[in-house]
C-alpha cells in the first residue's frame, strides 16, 4: 500500500468513527405524545347549584380516570388519554353559551351537561347552528341529566345524545309504585318553573288520571328555579291543602329547602321525588322521611349485587368525604360509551364518532345500557328506592353519612322503561 493510500484510509476511518461518536452522543427525540381528547364540562360550578356541578364533575373525573387507567383511548396513530375540562355556566344560559365557546376555541369537540334543561336546549340550537356553519369545528354534546322529552323528540339532534331517562320515563318508574298506594288520595304538585319542571308536573297529572282516576291533584304550583330562599310559604300551602304526598322534580337547593322546610311545618306525608336521595334531601327530612320519600335512579347504592357493592366502594375510596357521596351511574356509562365509540371509529372526526356512539351498548359493574338511534335516548333499567335507616333490610349503605339510605323496591327492565319517540331526526 502507498503512502498515499494509507492516510486517504486513515482519514476515512477517523471521520467514520467521528460519526459514530456524533451520532452516539446525539440528543435522543422521543416520539410525539398524542394530545389528550378534550371534553369540555359545561356546568354551574358557583351560585345556588354549585354543589350538582361538584357532584357531576367528580363522577366524570372518576371515569375519565378508570379509562386512562387502562392506557387511553386506542387509536390507529396510538393511545390518547381523556382530558376533563371545567367551564362555568354559573347557572345561566348566556354563560353557558359564552363557555361553550371558550370550549371550542380551546380546541374541545365533545362537549357534556346536563343540569337544566333550559341550558341544554340552548347548547343544542347553539350546536346545530355551529356545525352547519363550520363543518371543521362540528361539536357532539353529551348530556348526562336535562330530562326535557322534547330533547329526544321533537328538538332532537344528530349532535345531542341523552344518557339519562327523561322526565316521562322517570314519572312512569314511580307510579309504578305510587299507583299501589291504596290509602293515597290526594297529592301536591310542585316544581320549578322551567321546562323540565313543567314537564314532570304534566305528565304526572297525565299519569295519575290513567293509573289512578282516584286521587286528587289537590295543588299544583311552579316556582322560580334557583330564586327561593324561604320555601316555608310553600309548605304551608301543601300542608293546608289536605295532601298526603308531594311530586316533585325539583333538584339541589330547591328540593333540600322544599323538604326542610314542609317538615318544619309539620307535613308528615310522602315526597315521590327525581332526586330525593342525595345532596342534603335525607339529612334535611330525618325520620319523618323514613318509608315516605321516594326517589327514582338509573341506579342506586343499595342494588344489592356484588358487582354493584364494589362499584360504590371503589367510588367511595376515591372520594371519602361524606358530602361527596353521590355517583351516578348513568355517567360512568356514558364515558364508556364515548370510548368505545372514539374506537370503534378509529378517529375523533365528529361525525364517526356520532355514528358509532349510536351503536353503542355497554356494561358496568352489571349494569347494561344502549343509545338508541332513533332519538339518542339512552336505554338502561330504572330503580324506585325508599328511605329508611342504614342498617334495616336493604340498606346497607347511606347517603352522605346522614344514616339514612334508599332500599330498592322497584326495578324496572331497560325494555319496560323504553317509550315511543316522535323524534324525527335529520342525520349527517
Amino acid at each position: 500500500m502507498s503512502l498515499s493510500s494509507f492516510i486517504r484510509r486513515r482519514k476515512a476511518l477517523k471521520s467514520a468513527a467521528l460519526a459514530l461518536c456524533a451520532a452516539a452522543f446525539a440528543p435522543v427525540h422521543a416520539q410525539p405524545v398524542p394530545p389528550p381528547i378534550r371534553l369540555a364540562l359545561v356546568e354551574s360550578m358557583s351560585g345556588p347549584f354549585a354543589n350538582t356541578g361538584e357532584a357531576v364533575f367528580r363522577n366524570l373525573l372518576w371515569a375519565v380516570e378508570r379509562v386512562n387507567a387502562r392506557g387511553g383511548i386506542k387509536l390507529p396513530g396510538g393511545a390518547r388519554p381523556l382530558q376533563l375540562d371545567r367551564y362555568d355556566s354559573k347557572g345561566q344560559n348566556e354563560e353557558a353559551l359564552s363557555a361553550l365557546r371558550a370550549a371550542m376555541d380551546d380546541g374541545a369537540r365533545i362537549v357534556l351537561q346536563g343540569n337544566s334543561s333550559a341550558t341544554a336546549a340552548a347548547l343544542v340550537d347553539a350546536i346545530e347552528k355551529n356545525n352547519e356553519r363550520d363543518p371543521s369545528r362540528r361539536v357532539l354534546f353529551l348530556n348526562y341529566s336535562a330530562v326535557d322529552p322534547a330533547l329526544t323528540n321533537e328538538r332532537c339532534s344528530f349532535w345531542h345524545f341523552r344518557f339519562d331517562a327523561h322526565a316521562d320515563m322517570r314519572v312512569t318508574a314511580l307510579m309504578e309504585v305510587l299507583k299501589n298506594d291504596a290509602a293515597l288520595k290526594r297529592v301536591y304538585l310542585i316544581g320549578q318553573d322551567y321546562s323540565f319542571g313543567q314537564a314532570v308536573l304534566r305528565e304526572s297529572k297525565r299519569q295519575l288520571g290513567a293509573l289512578r282516576p282516584d286521587v286528587q291533584v289537590v295543588g299544583e304550583e311552579l316556582h322560580p328555579m334557583g330564586r327561593v330562599k324561604d320555601f316555608a310559604p310553600y309548605a304551608s300551602k301543601i300542608l293546608a291543602s289536605g295532601a298526603q304526598a308531594v311530586i316533585t322534580g325539583n333538584w339541589g337547593n330547591d328540593l333540600t329547602l322544599l323538604v326542610k322546610a314542609a317538615r318544619e311545618a309539620g307535613f308528615s306525608g310522602g315526597f315521590y321525588t327525581f332526586y330525593g336521595n342525595a345532596l342534603g334531601a335525607p339529612a334535611a327530612i330525618g325520620d319523618a322521611g323514613i318509608g315516605r320519600v321516594v326517589a327514582v335512579a338509573d341506579w342506586l347504592p343499595n342494588v344489592q349485587t356484588r358487582e354493584s357493592e364494589a362499584f360504590y366502594r371503589a367510588f367511595r375510596e376515591r372520594f371519602p368525604k361524606p358530602a361527596e357521596d353521590y355517583v351516578h351511574m348513568r355517567m360512568q356509562l356514558l364515558v364508556e360509551s364515548l370510548a368505545q365509540a372514539i374506537e370503534r371509529a378509529g378517529s375523533v372526526e365528529t361525525v364517526a364518532v356520532a355514528r358509532a356512539l349510536e351503536k353503542a351498548e355497554v356494561t358496568l359493574a352489571g349494569q347494561r345500557g344502549r343509545m338508541r338511534a332513533a332519538d339518542h335516548q339512552f336505554q338502561q333499567n330504572l330503580v324506585v328506592g325508599v328511605m329508611d335507616r342504614q342498617g334495616t333490610p336493604g340498606v346497607k349503605f347511606d347517603v352522605e353519612g346522614s344514616g339514612y339510605g334508599f332500599r330498592v323496591v322497584k326495578t324496572i327492565p331497560a325494555e319496560r322503561a323504553e317509550m315511543p319517540t316522535s323524534c324525527k331526526m335529520q342525520r349527517s
